[in-house]
């Protein structure tokens, strides 16, 4: 395996960990997973990327997920997440840049009530 080949699987194998830390929340439902699992996922994660600090990309990626760790517990031991909210956020906006923005307030609201209601994100998919 040349150069190359041993940075791809480096940066696999920490995507394979960072999955396994956030795969804690789905895997217990009814019960949060405990500090010392999250712990020993996080250290693996860190330790694995500490490794290969001189691939810049997963030096980022570790620096990124540092800066998050608050948020990314709080999702490894709730499992909830504000997916939801930032996907209507993300349907309002892009509405809002196909009509080139809006005259009034009362446009947009309703606008975006049209859009971002089940119904019409549904209108491709046969019941």
């Amino acid at each position: 395996m040349g150069t190359y080949g041993r940075q791809i699987l480096a940066g696999r194998q920490a995507e394979e960990l960072l999955r396994s830390l956030l795969h804690l929340a789905a895997k217990h439902t009814h019960t949060a997973p405990g500090h010392p699992a999250i712990s020993a996922a996080r250290y693996c994660f860190q330790a694995h990327c500490a490794d290969h600090a001189h691939l810049s990309e997963l030096a980022t990626l570790a620096e990124t997920v540092a800066q998050w760790w608050d948020g990314i517990e709080a999702y490894v031991l709730t499992g909830i997440t504000n997916a939801a909210g930032e996907g209507n956020n993300r349907v309002i906006k892009l509405d809002a840049r196909c009509a080139f923005g809006y005259r009034n307030r009362a446009n947009q609201r309703l606008r975006s009530l049209c859009a971002t209601t089940r119904r019409s994100r549904r209108e491709g998919v046969p019941d």
